[in-house]
Protein backbone atom coordinates (compact mmCIF):
# COMPACT_ATOMS: atom_id res chain seq x y z
CA UNK A 1 0.00 0.00 0.00
CA UNK A 2 2.61 2.66 -1.12
CA UNK A 3 1.70 5.89 -0.39
CA UNK A 4 -1.51 5.81 1.00
CA UNK A 5 -1.20 7.84 4.18
CA UNK A 6 -0.38 10.86 2.24
CA UNK A 7 -3.81 12.23 2.29
CA UNK A 8 -4.99 10.85 5.56
CA UNK A 9 -6.59 13.08 8.16
CA UNK A 10 -4.94 12.47 11.50
CA UNK A 11 -7.42 9.91 13.11
CA UNK A 12 -9.44 11.02 16.81
CA UNK A 13 -10.50 9.30 19.34
CA UNK A 14 -14.13 9.38 17.79
CA UNK A 15 -13.28 8.28 14.16
CA UNK A 16 -11.94 5.79 12.40
CA UNK A 17 -10.42 6.34 8.97
CA UNK A 18 -10.60 3.71 6.31
CA UNK A 19 -7.19 3.52 5.26
CA UNK A 20 -5.72 3.14 8.31
CA UNK A 21 -8.62 -0.02 9.18
CA UNK A 22 -7.51 -0.95 5.78
CA UNK A 23 -4.05 -1.20 6.99
CA UNK A 24 -5.14 -2.80 9.89
CA UNK A 25 -7.06 -5.52 8.57
CA UNK A 26 -4.42 -6.47 6.02
CA UNK A 27 -1.90 -6.46 8.28
CA UNK A 28 -4.53 -9.37 10.46
CA UNK A 29 -4.70 -11.14 6.90
CA UNK A 30 -0.93 -11.49 6.74
CA UNK A 31 -0.32 -12.41 10.40
CA UNK A 32 -3.46 -15.12 10.59
CA UNK A 33 -3.79 -16.42 7.05
CA UNK A 34 0.03 -16.06 5.44
CA UNK A 35 1.19 -16.85 9.57
CA UNK A 36 3.31 -14.23 9.43
CA UNK A 37 4.94 -12.68 12.57
CA UNK A 38 2.85 -9.90 13.80
CA UNK A 39 5.84 -7.57 14.70
CA UNK A 40 7.50 -8.07 10.79
CA UNK A 41 4.06 -7.00 9.32
CA UNK A 42 3.59 -4.06 11.19
CA UNK A 43 6.93 -3.47 10.83
CA UNK A 44 6.98 -3.65 6.83
CA UNK A 45 3.31 -2.30 6.67
CA UNK A 46 5.43 1.69 7.92
CA UNK A 47 8.35 1.16 6.68
CA UNK A 48 6.03 1.38 2.82
CA UNK A 49 4.39 4.40 4.24
CA UNK A 50 7.08 6.88 5.54
CA UNK A 51 4.27 9.87 5.34
CA UNK A 52 2.63 8.40 7.92
CA UNK A 53 2.43 10.45 11.11
CA UNK A 54 3.28 9.85 14.56
CA UNK A 55 -0.42 9.07 15.40
CA UNK A 56 -1.41 7.17 12.56
CA UNK A 57 1.37 4.94 12.99
CA UNK A 58 0.22 4.54 16.75
CA UNK A 59 -3.16 3.54 15.65
CA UNK A 60 -1.94 1.02 13.16
CA UNK A 61 0.43 -1.09 15.53
CA UNK A 62 -1.51 -0.78 19.05
CA UNK A 63 -5.14 -1.63 16.96
CA UNK A 64 -3.18 -4.33 15.31
CA UNK A 65 -1.36 -5.76 18.45
CA UNK A 66 -4.57 -5.65 20.72
CA UNK A 67 -6.99 -7.52 18.20
CA UNK A 68 -4.06 -10.07 18.08
CA UNK A 69 -4.56 -10.35 21.56
CA UNK A 70 -8.12 -10.69 21.99
CA UNK A 71 -8.27 -12.92 18.98
CA UNK A 72 -9.99 -15.86 20.19
CA UNK A 73 -12.73 -13.81 21.59
CA UNK A 74 -13.37 -11.66 18.85
CA UNK A 75 -13.67 -14.87 16.49
CA UNK A 76 -15.79 -16.15 19.13
CA UNK A 77 -18.28 -13.53 19.44
CA UNK A 78 -18.73 -12.71 15.48
CA UNK A 79 -18.74 -16.84 15.17
CA UNK A 80 -16.19 -17.43 12.59
CA UNK A 81 -12.49 -17.96 11.47
CA UNK A 82 -11.76 -15.22 9.21
CA UNK A 83 -10.33 -16.34 5.97
CA UNK A 84 -10.44 -12.76 3.88
CA UNK A 85 -10.20 -9.00 4.10
CA UNK A 86 -13.74 -9.00 4.37
CA UNK A 87 -13.75 -10.90 7.75
CA UNK A 88 -10.56 -9.00 8.73
CA UNK A 89 -12.41 -5.93 8.95
CA UNK A 90 -15.49 -7.13 10.80
CA UNK A 91 -12.85 -8.29 13.31
CA UNK A 92 -11.84 -5.16 13.32
CA UNK A 93 -15.81 -3.74 14.23
CA UNK A 94 -15.92 -6.08 16.86
CA UNK A 95 -12.63 -4.62 18.96
CA UNK A 96 -13.68 -1.05 18.49
CA UNK A 97 -17.27 -2.07 19.52
CA UNK A 98 -16.68 -4.31 22.87
CA UNK A 99 -12.87 -2.59 23.66
CA UNK A 100 -12.37 -0.87 27.15
CA UNK A 101 -13.08 2.47 25.47
CA UNK A 102 -15.83 1.88 22.72
CA UNK A 103 -15.73 3.61 19.45
CA UNK A 104 -19.50 3.80 17.52
CA UNK A 105 -18.72 2.24 14.16
CA UNK A 106 -18.90 4.71 11.06
CA UNK A 107 -21.50 3.34 8.19
CA UNK A 108 -19.83 1.45 6.01
CA UNK A 109 -20.51 -1.23 3.85
CA UNK A 110 -17.53 -3.15 5.66
CA UNK A 111 -19.34 -2.83 8.68
CA UNK A 112 -23.46 -3.18 7.52
CA UNK A 113 -23.46 -6.20 8.58
CA UNK A 114 -22.75 -6.22 12.04
CA UNK A 115 -25.04 -5.92 14.81
CA UNK A 116 -23.88 -4.12 17.80
CA UNK A 117 -26.55 -4.81 20.66
CA UNK A 118 -25.98 -8.63 19.65
CA UNK A 119 -22.08 -8.37 19.79
CA UNK A 120 -21.85 -6.67 22.88
CA UNK A 121 -24.30 -9.49 24.47
CA UNK A 122 -22.35 -12.04 22.96
CA UNK A 123 -19.03 -10.29 24.99
CA UNK A 124 -20.64 -9.89 28.01
CA UNK A 125 -21.45 -13.38 28.08
CA UNK A 126 -17.92 -14.65 26.52
CA UNK A 127 -15.66 -12.67 29.32
CA UNK A 128 -17.61 -14.96 32.07
CA UNK A 129 -15.05 -17.75 31.12
CA UNK A 130 -11.66 -17.51 31.29
CA UNK A 131 -10.23 -18.90 28.06
CA UNK A 132 -12.52 -16.38 26.18
CA UNK A 133 -11.74 -13.31 28.33
CA UNK A 134 -8.17 -13.85 28.33
CA UNK A 135 -8.10 -15.11 24.70
CA UNK A 136 -6.26 -18.29 24.75
CA UNK A 137 -6.29 -21.46 23.26
CA UNK A 138 -8.25 -24.37 25.57
CA UNK A 139 -4.78 -26.10 26.31
CA UNK A 140 -2.61 -23.36 27.36
CA UNK A 141 -5.21 -22.38 29.58
CA UNK A 142 -5.36 -26.14 31.14
CA UNK A 143 -1.58 -25.96 31.39
CA UNK A 144 -0.99 -22.81 33.01
CA UNK A 145 -3.71 -23.49 35.42
CA UNK A 146 -1.59 -27.43 36.29
CA UNK A 147 1.63 -25.68 36.44
CA UNK A 148 0.97 -22.28 38.67
CA UNK A 149 -2.38 -23.30 40.19
CA UNK A 150 -4.38 -20.27 41.73
CA UNK A 151 -1.63 -17.90 40.45
CA UNK A 152 -2.81 -18.64 37.03
CA UNK A 153 -5.62 -15.89 36.61
CA UNK A 154 -3.88 -12.48 37.71
CA UNK A 155 -0.57 -14.04 35.33
CA UNK A 156 -2.33 -14.82 32.41
CA UNK A 157 -4.43 -11.03 32.98
CA UNK A 158 -1.08 -9.54 33.47
CA UNK A 159 0.03 -11.40 30.17
CA UNK A 160 -2.38 -9.17 28.24
CA UNK A 161 -1.49 -5.76 29.26
CA UNK A 162 0.59 -3.89 27.04
CA UNK A 163 4.39 -4.25 27.93
CA UNK A 164 6.16 -0.59 29.16
CA UNK A 165 9.23 0.31 27.07
CA UNK A 166 12.18 -0.17 29.34
CA UNK A 167 16.05 1.09 27.94
CA UNK A 168 19.16 -0.04 29.82
CA UNK A 169 22.07 2.45 30.06
CA UNK A 170 25.05 1.24 28.35
CA UNK A 171 28.04 1.29 31.21
CA UNK A 172 30.68 1.79 28.50
CA UNK A 173 29.67 5.03 26.93
CA UNK A 174 27.40 6.88 29.86
CA UNK A 175 25.38 6.64 33.03
CA UNK A 176 21.76 6.14 33.42
CA UNK A 177 21.36 9.88 34.81
CA UNK A 178 23.33 11.01 32.27
CA UNK A 179 21.38 9.37 29.66
CA UNK A 180 18.03 10.21 31.16
CA UNK A 181 19.30 14.00 30.66
CA UNK A 182 20.17 13.71 26.87
CA UNK A 183 16.98 11.97 26.24
CA UNK A 184 15.11 14.76 27.88
CA UNK A 185 16.98 17.14 25.22
CA UNK A 186 14.98 14.73 22.42
CA UNK A 187 11.85 14.92 24.15
CA UNK A 188 11.71 11.62 26.08
CA UNK A 189 10.71 11.31 29.76
CA UNK A 190 12.25 8.14 31.68
CA UNK A 191 11.88 7.24 35.04
CA UNK A 192 14.50 5.14 36.77
CA UNK A 193 13.44 1.76 38.26
CA UNK A 194 15.87 -0.27 40.63
CA UNK A 195 18.58 0.39 42.95
CA UNK A 196 22.31 -0.36 41.78
CA UNK A 197 20.18 -0.53 37.98
CA UNK A 198 20.93 0.67 34.40
CA UNK A 199 17.28 1.08 33.73
CA UNK A 200 14.83 3.95 32.29
CA UNK A 201 11.29 3.49 31.88
CA UNK A 202 9.80 5.30 29.43
CA UNK A 203 6.84 7.09 30.41
CA UNK A 204 5.16 7.23 27.33
CA UNK A 205 5.54 4.90 24.20
CA UNK A 206 7.99 6.60 21.54
CA UNK A 207 9.99 5.72 19.08
CA UNK A 208 13.48 6.18 20.69
CA UNK A 209 15.28 4.50 17.81
CA UNK A 210 15.85 7.73 16.41
CA UNK A 211 17.17 9.65 18.49
CA UNK A 212 21.12 10.42 18.76
CA UNK A 213 21.50 8.60 22.41
CA UNK A 214 20.38 5.25 20.41
CA UNK A 215 22.82 6.21 17.25
CA UNK A 216 25.49 6.69 19.79
CA UNK A 217 25.24 3.51 21.42
CA UNK A 218 24.49 4.86 24.98
CA UNK A 219 21.60 2.60 25.74
CA UNK A 220 19.93 -0.56 24.26
CA UNK A 221 15.75 -1.43 24.41
CA UNK A 222 16.17 -3.99 27.14
CA UNK A 223 12.77 -5.23 29.93
CA UNK A 224 13.71 -4.72 33.31
CA UNK A 225 13.67 -8.84 34.32
CA UNK A 226 16.03 -9.26 31.40
CA UNK A 227 18.70 -6.97 32.57
CA UNK A 228 18.46 -8.83 36.23
CA UNK A 229 20.65 -11.84 34.37
CA UNK A 230 23.79 -10.79 33.69
CA UNK A 231 24.34 -9.19 37.03
CA UNK A 232 23.68 -12.71 38.83
CA UNK A 233 26.06 -14.21 36.49
CA UNK A 234 28.70 -11.79 38.34
CA UNK A 235 31.21 -11.29 35.46
CA UNK A 236 34.62 -9.22 36.42
CA UNK A 237 37.02 -7.89 34.08
CA UNK A 238 39.77 -9.92 32.76
CA UNK A 239 37.51 -13.58 32.86
CA UNK A 240 36.40 -15.70 30.40
CA UNK A 241 32.86 -15.57 30.04
CA UNK A 242 30.69 -17.44 27.49
CA UNK A 243 26.90 -17.03 26.25
CA UNK A 244 26.27 -20.45 24.88
CA UNK A 245 22.59 -18.89 23.52
CA UNK A 246 23.44 -15.45 22.39
CA UNK A 247 20.69 -14.80 20.19
CA UNK A 248 20.34 -11.05 18.50
CA UNK A 249 22.76 -10.61 22.10
CA UNK A 250 21.01 -8.29 24.21
CA UNK A 251 22.42 -10.05 27.51
CA UNK A 252 25.78 -9.81 26.14
CA UNK A 253 26.17 -6.45 25.38
CA UNK A 254 24.76 -6.02 29.24
CA UNK A 255 28.14 -8.53 30.17
CA UNK A 256 30.60 -6.67 28.38
CA UNK A 257 29.43 -3.46 30.17
CA UNK A 258 29.66 -5.76 33.04
CA UNK A 259 33.13 -6.85 32.29
CA UNK A 260 34.31 -3.04 31.41
CA UNK A 261 35.50 -4.39 28.02
CA UNK A 262 38.11 -6.42 29.34
CA UNK A 263 38.08 -9.97 29.17
CA UNK A 264 36.98 -12.67 26.87
CA UNK A 265 33.17 -12.66 26.02
CA UNK A 266 32.43 -15.82 23.32
CA UNK A 267 28.83 -15.09 21.97
CA UNK A 268 27.43 -19.11 20.99
CA UNK A 269 24.87 -19.07 18.64
CA UNK A 270 23.35 -21.79 15.87
CA UNK A 271 22.30 -19.12 13.70
CA UNK A 272 24.73 -16.36 11.65
CA UNK A 273 22.35 -14.04 10.93
CA UNK A 274 21.50 -13.17 14.78
CA UNK A 275 25.63 -13.19 15.58
CA UNK A 276 25.57 -10.52 12.46
CA UNK A 277 22.93 -8.74 14.54
CA UNK A 278 25.12 -8.89 18.09
CA UNK A 279 28.05 -7.84 15.60
CA UNK A 280 26.26 -4.76 14.37
CA UNK A 281 24.73 -3.83 17.87
CA UNK A 282 28.46 -4.33 19.25
CA UNK A 283 30.09 -2.09 17.37
CA UNK A 284 27.13 0.59 18.17
CA UNK A 285 27.79 -0.31 21.66
CA UNK A 286 31.68 0.00 22.00
CA UNK A 287 32.17 -3.00 23.03
CA UNK A 288 35.45 -4.55 21.61
CA UNK A 289 35.83 -8.03 24.01
CA UNK A 290 32.96 -10.61 21.79
CA UNK A 291 33.62 -13.06 20.33
CA UNK A 292 31.44 -14.78 18.33
CA UNK A 293 30.84 -18.36 16.90
CA UNK A 294 28.23 -20.22 15.37
CA UNK A 295 27.52 -23.79 16.65
CA UNK A 296 27.83 -25.73 13.70
CA UNK A 297 28.13 -28.83 15.34
CA UNK A 298 29.10 -30.19 18.48
CA UNK A 299 32.95 -29.81 18.47
CA UNK A 300 32.45 -26.50 18.85
CA UNK A 301 31.18 -26.77 22.29
CA UNK A 302 33.83 -29.33 22.85
CA UNK A 303 36.13 -27.39 22.35
CA UNK A 304 35.30 -24.81 24.97
CA UNK A 305 34.87 -27.75 27.91
CA UNK A 306 36.08 -26.04 30.94
CA UNK A 307 37.51 -23.27 29.66
CA UNK A 308 34.86 -20.41 31.35
CA UNK A 309 34.87 -18.26 34.32
CA UNK A 310 31.18 -17.62 34.00
CA UNK A 311 28.29 -19.44 31.65
CA UNK A 312 25.08 -18.35 30.58
CA UNK A 313 22.87 -20.41 29.25
CA UNK A 314 19.60 -18.41 27.90
CA UNK A 315 17.46 -21.34 26.26
CA UNK A 316 15.11 -21.43 24.15
CA UNK A 317 11.51 -21.50 25.86
CA UNK A 318 8.28 -20.74 25.44
CA UNK A 319 8.34 -17.24 25.82
CA UNK A 320 5.46 -17.31 27.83
CA UNK A 321 6.41 -14.51 30.01
CA UNK A 322 7.13 -12.08 26.95
CA UNK A 323 3.10 -13.08 25.14
CA UNK A 324 2.66 -9.30 25.66
CA UNK A 325 5.34 -8.18 23.82
CA UNK A 326 4.17 -10.74 21.15
CA UNK A 327 0.47 -11.89 21.41
CA UNK A 328 0.77 -13.69 18.18
CA UNK A 329 3.40 -16.76 19.55
CA UNK A 330 0.36 -18.07 21.75
CA UNK A 331 -1.40 -18.46 18.03
CA UNK A 332 1.75 -20.25 16.74
CA UNK A 333 2.94 -22.42 19.62
CA UNK A 334 1.69 -25.33 20.80
CA UNK A 335 1.59 -28.29 23.38
CA UNK A 336 4.06 -30.41 21.72
CA UNK A 337 6.26 -27.61 20.45
CA UNK A 338 6.89 -26.42 24.33
CA UNK A 339 7.56 -30.27 25.02
CA UNK A 340 10.20 -30.25 22.23
CA UNK A 341 11.18 -26.98 23.49
CA UNK A 342 11.84 -29.38 27.07
CA UNK A 343 13.50 -31.51 25.53
CA UNK A 344 16.17 -29.23 23.98
CA UNK A 345 16.51 -26.47 27.04
CA UNK A 346 17.90 -30.45 29.19
CA UNK A 347 20.12 -31.49 26.35
CA UNK A 348 21.47 -28.22 26.51
CA UNK A 349 22.17 -27.98 30.01
CA UNK A 350 23.82 -31.53 30.23
CA UNK A 351 25.84 -30.90 27.02
CA UNK A 352 27.07 -27.10 27.50
CA UNK A 353 27.03 -26.66 31.62
CA UNK A 354 30.86 -28.70 30.68
CA UNK A 355 32.23 -25.39 29.62
CA UNK A 356 32.42 -23.85 32.61
CA UNK A 357 35.74 -24.46 35.32
CA UNK A 358 35.36 -25.44 38.32
CA UNK A 359 34.33 -23.17 40.82
CA UNK A 360 32.86 -21.05 37.91
CA UNK A 361 29.11 -19.83 38.11
CA UNK A 362 26.27 -20.86 35.46
CA UNK A 363 23.14 -19.08 35.45
CA UNK A 364 20.36 -20.58 33.83
CA UNK A 365 17.44 -18.23 32.75
CA UNK A 366 14.66 -18.23 30.71
CA UNK A 367 11.54 -15.89 29.51
CA UNK A 368 8.93 -18.72 30.27
CA UNK A 369 6.61 -18.52 33.59
CA UNK A 370 6.31 -22.45 34.01
CA UNK A 371 8.34 -24.58 36.39
CA UNK A 372 8.59 -27.65 34.07
CA UNK A 373 10.63 -25.01 32.02
CA UNK A 374 12.73 -23.71 35.10
CA UNK A 375 12.73 -24.95 38.38
CA UNK A 376 11.62 -28.96 37.67
CA UNK A 377 14.66 -28.63 34.58
CA UNK A 378 16.62 -26.84 37.05
CA UNK A 379 16.03 -29.72 39.68
CA UNK A 380 16.72 -32.86 36.73
CA UNK A 381 19.70 -31.23 36.23
CA UNK A 382 21.11 -31.48 39.16
CA UNK A 383 20.31 -35.05 39.82
CA UNK A 384 21.61 -36.23 36.52
CA UNK A 385 25.29 -37.61 35.89
CA UNK A 386 26.27 -33.96 34.42
CA UNK A 387 24.62 -31.95 37.33
CA UNK A 388 26.52 -33.95 40.48
CA UNK A 389 29.42 -31.24 40.55
CA UNK A 390 27.29 -28.12 40.59
CA UNK A 391 24.99 -26.48 43.31
CA UNK A 392 22.27 -24.26 42.85
CA UNK A 393 23.15 -21.32 45.04
CA UNK A 394 19.61 -19.13 44.54
CA UNK A 395 17.21 -18.52 41.72
CA UNK A 396 14.48 -15.86 40.97
CA UNK A 397 11.19 -16.66 39.69
CA UNK A 398 9.54 -13.25 38.52
CA UNK A 399 5.71 -13.18 37.21
CA UNK A 400 4.46 -10.21 35.76
CA UNK A 401 2.01 -9.19 37.90
CA UNK A 402 5.40 -8.87 40.65
CA UNK A 403 6.46 -5.96 39.11
CA UNK A 404 4.48 -5.20 36.34
CA UNK A 405 7.50 -6.21 33.71
CA UNK A 406 8.62 -9.64 31.84
CA UNK A 407 8.50 -13.29 33.14
CA UNK A 408 11.54 -14.41 33.86
CA UNK A 409 13.32 -17.23 35.47
CA UNK A 410 16.84 -17.54 36.49
CA UNK A 411 18.89 -20.20 38.83
CA UNK A 412 22.64 -19.27 39.47
CA UNK A 413 24.60 -22.12 39.59
CA UNK A 414 27.90 -23.28 41.29
CA UNK A 415 30.31 -26.06 39.84
CA UNK A 416 31.70 -28.02 43.03
CA UNK A 417 32.00 -26.17 46.09
CA UNK A 418 34.40 -24.23 45.99
CA UNK A 419 33.68 -20.71 47.13
CA UNK A 420 31.92 -18.45 44.55
CA UNK A 421 34.22 -15.76 43.28
CA UNK A 422 32.99 -12.72 45.21
CA UNK A 423 29.83 -11.93 47.45
CA UNK A 424 26.86 -10.25 46.38
CA UNK A 425 27.06 -6.52 45.62
CA UNK A 426 30.83 -6.73 46.95
CA UNK A 427 32.05 -5.92 43.02
CA UNK A 428 32.22 -2.29 42.65
CA UNK A 429 31.28 -2.67 38.69
CA UNK A 430 27.39 -3.31 39.53
CA UNK A 431 27.25 0.55 40.93
CA UNK A 432 25.88 2.40 39.03
CA UNK A 433 28.36 5.68 38.24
Amino acid sequence: MPGFFENVVKSTSDRLHPLLVRAVAQGLQSIFRDNRHADKVIENTLRQNTKAGSRDRAFIAETTYEIVRYYRLYTEILGITPHNEADFWLLVGVHFLVKENPVPLPNWIEFKSLNPPFILKKATELRNIRKFRESIPDWLDELGAAELGDRWDETLAWLNKPAQVVLRANRLRTDRMALRQALRTEGIETEPYGEDSDALVLQRRQNVFQTKAFQDGWFEVQDYSSQQVAPLLMPWPGQRVVDACAGGGGKSLHLAALMQNRGTLIALDTLNWKLEELRTRARRAGVANIETRVIENNKVIKRLYDSADRLLLDVPCSGLGVIRRNPDSKWKMTLDSIEKLKKTQQEILQSYSPILKAGGRMVYATCSILPSENEQQVAAFLASEAGRDFSLVKDLKILPQDEGFDGFYMAVLQKKRGEIAAEEGENPIFAIG
